[in-house]
């Protein structure tokens, strides 16, 4: 690992991952080596606190009864994510990594002793959040060309997940566009192949399948990667590829895809088996970013595709009421995208053009559809396709730590309420020895 320490605090309106800039290349931690590390043992982490001023209701019936819930707002403090690192060099090209996350906080639980019930002992939940093995892998190296990961790792697919500490993007919050759609950060255990040949970076692997009953009309697959039970059900497998390119000065362009069966990964698979549904997903992505010469800039397409939906919206909306399936209709095909830019404009005055700070004034516009093609029978959500826009500014102090504000609107057709909100954030992520 390289032996350089790398912080980064956001504080940001909205939501805001761990990555090293290099001659504005990004690269991350895990894949970083160095031979000037003395110690075997490598600590780090990311994090980040959030406020929020949402001008809109958040009640969940707003889009089924828009004008009940116009002229609403609502407000809320979070901890989105707070990861701790930990990786080790065994040495002859074998490694370990660890991240542990702290999503919302962690969760929270304690024995208390009821006054008003006659002293009786009762299990208090004394906040929400969830806490989470990110990654735990092993991993032996032969060559830059070639090493072998076996273990609970990222999967590659769209930009946010390759790249998604608070310094990788310019909202405060991950960017919905991925999020909205896609596990998020979406991680699997499996094996992965990888390697750095020229001006390129691949990458492929085999990981568990998705859960079809966790699909949903809001969200599509995106609640498919996470399991409500002790264990992760694979009674079916996918793949996932990623294939960077470097060739041109401060410009990485990178293309992704995943495929895989979703139905029979079910707890109870013959619900699905009974009618022959293979649920197969499939999506394609291509993500770039331009960072060079005082401009910073992002793009990222998604386009994906569920098999069977309509199977899969006829079963589960038929799941019991205890069931952890969201119960919806899902979407066929969905589609997502957004660019954003921002330039330092710190390089525009003479005495702090030259510095190691950097503020960026930024704009960010997005669409994403999670219900964008429906099959046959199953009814469109018009709530489900979002135009998103967003203007603020990233202030990094340091190499490292980062400051943020934005303004954000979460445009929809009519009848539906358009969704502003300010956001202001907090947040860390780097390699401390």
């Amino acid at each position: 690992m390289m032996k350089k320490f790398f912080f980064v605090f956001s504080f940001t309106l909205i939501c805001a991952g761990a990555t090293l800039n290099v001659s504005a290349q990004t690269i991350r931690i895990d894949t970083v080596a160095s031979p000037l590390k003395t110690s075997r043992l490598t600590l780090g982490g990311y994090g980040e606190a959030v406020m929020q001023r949402m001008f809109y209701s958040d009640n969940p019936s707003r889009y089924s009864y828009p004008e009940t819930y116009k002229d609403k707002y609502h407000g809320r403090f979070d901890l989105p994510h707070v990861v701790f690192y930990a990786g080790y060099d065994f040495g002859k090209g074998w490694r370990l990594s660890t991240e542990i996350e702290f999503e919302h906080g962690g969760a929270g639980s304690t024995y208390e002793i009821e006054k008003t019930e006659a002293g009786e002992y009762e299990t208090e939940i004394e906040k929400g959040g969830e806490i989470a093995i990110e990654q735990f892998w092993l991993e032996k190296t032969w060559s830059p060309y070639a090493s072998l990961r076996m273990g609970h790792i990222i999967v590659p697919v769209g930009i946010t997940n390759q790249y998604h500490m608070p310094t990788d993007f310019f909202s405060v919050l991950r960017p919905e566009e991925e999020s909205g759609i896609l596990p998020c950060t979406w991680h699997e255990t499996g094996i992965s192949f990888w390697g750095n040949a020229g001006k390129w970076r691949y990458e492929a692997m085999i990981v568990a399948g998705l859960d079809a009953e966790r699909f949903s009309n809001e969200g599509w697959i995106s609640g498919g990667s996470a399991s409500p039970y002790e264990f992760k059900i694979a009674n079916t497998y996918a793949g996932a590829v990623r294939i960077d390119n470097y060739s041109v000065r401060g410009l990485r362009m990178g293309l992704s895809g995943y495929y895989g069966h979703s139905a029979l990964n079910t707890l109870k698979q013959e619900r699905y088996a009974s009618r022959n549904v293979k649920g197969i997903v499939t999506i394609g992505a291509f993500d770039a970013i331009y960072d060079y010469s005082n401009i910073l800039a992002r793009a990222n397409v998604i386009y994906g595709n569920l098999g069977g939906s309509y199977d899969i919206s006829i079963i589960n909306k038929r799941l019991p009421s205890a069931s952890p399936s969201p119960r919806t209709d899902v979407a066929s095909d969905v589609l997502s995208f957004y660019v954003e830019a921002g330039y330092n404009m710190l390089s525009l005055f003479e005495k702090t053009k030259n510095g190691d700070d950097r503020l960026y004034l930024y704009a960010h516009y997005g669409f994403y559809d999670s219900m964008y093609k429906t099959a046959e029978g199953i009814p469109d959500k018009a709530w489900c396709r979002k135009k998103i826009l967003r203007a603020g500014i990233n202030y990094f102090p340091m190499q490292g730590l980062v400051i943020k504000a934005e303004y954000a609107l979460r445009q929809f057709a009519s009848p539906y309420n358009n969704e502003p909100s300010i956001s202001l954030g907090i947040g860390y992520s780097g390699l401390f020895n």
